[in-house]
């Protein structure tokens, strides 16, 4: 059974930080491209960042390109969300998914498993 658990949310204040991760199982995780989305009341998931399955391509949004970095480390079957510089705008659930194949895609639809998400508010 595959299963994907999302962690290290909850409140900060602006400018600071979070580690999220989401640790995979029943699937041979390293096979996987996965991505963060996140997803605000009345508003479509966003993909916020993305890393191919070899660790080598990554995406982010510009909205946070240069404070958030995205990581795996395949023997855990774990990805992490280093967030930094934390805006209210940040405020999501935020969700873990993976994507058998190489290479990310943006759009939600393309992704085969997702966990659960964690909240993550940020007030100002």
């Amino acid at each position: 059974q595959v299963q994907l658990v999302e962690s290290g949310g909850g409140l900060v204040q602006a400018g600071g930080s979070l580690r999220l991760s989401c640790a995979a199982s029943g699937m041979p995780f390293s096979k996987y491209a996965v991505g963060w989305f996140r997803q605000t009341p009345g508003k479509e998931r966003e993909l916020v960042t993305a890393i191919s399955r070899s660790v080598d391509i990554t995406y982010y949004a510009d909205s946070v390109k240069g404070r958030f970095t995205i990581s795996r480390d395949n023997a855990k079957n774990t990805v992490y969300l280093q967030m930094n510089s934390l805006k209210p705008e940040d405020t999501a659930v935020y969700y873990c998914a993976t994507r058998g194949g190489m290479v990310w895609v943006l759009t939600p639809s393309g992704y085969d498993y997702w966990g659960p998400g964690t909240q993550v508010t940020v007030s100002s």
